[in-house]
């Protein structure tokens, strides 16, 4: 099975819906859950290529946001800057559209992707973030060194976590995608 054929197969939105159901309740994540992995299936769906699936994600994230507060998540995120989680996702969206064009696994092409990766990552941060300090009206007197303070603090773990779920993601994909080749070599034996 090779890269085209596993992006085809009509089951890849099911692990990606899987993994944001189990994450996405807590944002940053504990001892007892995972961080939001939302950012790696958008950026995962973007190469699956299904443009319904994009609004679908949305859709969900925002469904799963309203159970999480309802059942006693706090709701400090969610404020007119919430709107732009739109343009977060896009960003991770057609960065993993734009990723699907690297063929091969040289050192140059997986380089430029961790490249196209963490800028789309930052790029998430920005609108994210930024948005919410912007518009979220909870920090009317907030000045700029303040901000950059606390982005100094939520910068780390947010990319963090993105890039390791993602990086795990191609792991994943590279192992799928050779067992048939692995399979095929071990009957030649």
């Amino acid at each position: 099975m090779n890269i085209k054929q596993w992006l085809q197969a009509e089951y890849l939105p099911i692990p990606l819906i899987a993994l944001m159901v189990l994450t996405r309740f807590h944002h940053f994540g504990d001892v007892l859950h995972l961080p939001d992995a939302s950012l790696a299936v958008f950026f995962f769906a973007g190469f699956y290529r299904k443009k319904a699936l994009f609004p679908f994600l949305l859709v969900l994230a925002g469904l799963i946001d309203y159970i999480a507060i309802a059942n006693g998540t706090s709701s400090w995120c969610v404020s007119s800057a919430y709107i732009f989680l739109i343009p977060t996702y896009a960003v991770m969206w057609f960065s993993g559209r734009y990723c699907l064009a690297f063929k091969s696994l040289k050192m140059t092409e997986l380089a430029m992707q961790f490249g196209v990766m963490t800028l789309a990552t930052s790029a998430a941060f920005a609108i994210s973030n930024g948005s919410f300090y912007l518009f979220s009206g909870r920090y009317t007197d907030l000045s700029w060194g303040q901000y950059f303070e606390r982005v100094a603090m939520y910068y780390p773990p947010y990319v963090s976590s993105a890039l390791l779920y993602i990086l795990l993601g191609y792991g994943i994909m590279t192992l799928i995608t050779s067992l048939p080749a692995l399979t095929a070599s071990r009957k030649k034996i």
